[in-house]
């Protein structure tokens, strides 16, 4: 007599995930002058732990941009977790004393640092980025895939997206500006000011983007 058949089980159902998801973060790159040497160094995936991931010019950098007006180290990606939250979060650090990086509406100086939302503009010495965030439960690394684009991913007044905001007269913050992140020591939205170029409204443009990973 035949065996009689068992019915077909899922092979996830059958064999448990030993293995937390990751979170992952989507980094697209642009820089106006489209010259290739620029993101020669970046890798189109990179795992990365829970320190900070560093970006600049300098050789311990993670992603290493080759960029004359970029300091050694710039910025950096910083995950942390949130008071009663399992996923990383992130906040982004400016590093630079010679420049400024301008985050969501917001210009950072040295060492000022605002926390990251699910999609995120960032602009620096030029660079243009966005940082999409995927959440993954692992709590012990992230993986950043890198993508570059042929377009501009940020339109806004072009003196923004320049170191010469250090030059320019700052207004005062609005009052619902400079919350702070949960569980996060020090962590802050900076001076809060809002953009130069007279407050104009920075608009993401998804681009067509030449994927790398």
């Amino acid at each position: 007599m035949a065996a009689e058949s068992q019915p077909e089980v899922p092979l996830a159902v059958r064999l448990p995930s030993t293995e937390k998801p990751l979170t992952v973060l989507h980094v697209s790159l642009y820089h106006p002058t489209q010259d290739p040497d620029t993101f020669a160094n970046v890798p189109p995936k990179l795992q990365h732990d829970t320190n900070p991931l560093l970006v600049g010019r300098g050789p311990e950098a993670h992603l290493q941009l080759r960029l004359p007006c970029l300091s050694r180290r710039h910025l950096s990606l910083e995950p942390y977790r949130e008071k009663g939250g399992t996923p990383l979060a992130f906040c982004l650090k400016a590093l630079s004393r010679k420049g400024c990086v301008w985050v969501n509406g917001l210009t950072l100086r040295f060492l000022e640092q605002v926390p990251l939302s699910v999609v995120n503009r960032v602009a620096f010495s030029g660079i243009q980025m966005v940082v999409r965030i995927e959440r993954g439960t692992s709590l012990e690394a992230f993986v950043c895939c890198f993508h570059l684009s042929s377009s501009p991913l940020i339109h806004r007044p072009q003196a923004e997206e320049t170191d010469e905001w250090e030059s320019k007269p700052q207004e005062q913050p609005p009052p619902s500006s400079g919350q702070r992140a949960p569980d996060h020591p020090g962590l802050h939205h900076g001076p809060s000011h809002p953009s130069p170029g007279g407050g104009t409204e920075t608009q993401l443009q998804e681009p067509p983007e030449s994927m790398l990973c």
